[in-house]
């Protein structure tokens, strides 16, 4: 007796496994608080991983078609692919990024600079400590 049911869990898998890839620049990224978000995304491949090895499973049963299979081989290698694309661009090509030699330190005084403010007002870091006590500089990291 064959057992027709449509096998979602791999289905899903593949697709939270795209999401996973997709969601670093798409996602979090956007947010400031999650600093390091490629872990997130490692642990959305991790459930994404869980749903293909049920998926495989379910599609390797006693009874199941050579579609039903065939289709889950496929798509569990594409996930594996994508997963190893993700490991590749997020864990080892960051580090080719050239090193921020020019950047202040930490405890460095900062050279003094004017930019606009959000109002298009000129404003200088000169300008603002001699009306305050102190500045704080956030410097986001970036490679434009």
């Amino acid at each position: 007796m064959k057992n027709n049911g449509f096998n979602w869990q791999i289905v899903l898998g593949f697709l939270l496994s795209l999401f996973a890839f997709a969601s670093v620049p798409m996602v979090f990224s956007q947010w400031s608080v999650s600093t390091d978000y490629r872990w997130l995304s490692v642990g959305l491949f991790g459930i994404a991983a869980i749903f293909l090895v049920v998926g495989l499973r379910r599609a390797f049963a006693a009874g199941r078609g050579k579609i039903s299979k065939i289709t889950a081989a496929i798509l569990t290698l594409l996930s594996g692919a994508v997963f190893g694309l993700f490991v590749f661009l997020a864990f080892f090509m960051s580090t080719w990024l050239p090193k921020s030699t020019g950047a202040p330190q930490v405890g460095q005084k900062a050279p003094d600079f004017t930019l606009a403010d959000t109002s298009g007002k000129q404003v200088s870091l000169s300008e603002t400590l001699s009306k305050q006590k102190g500045v704080l500089l956030v410097f986001y990291r970036g490679y434009w």
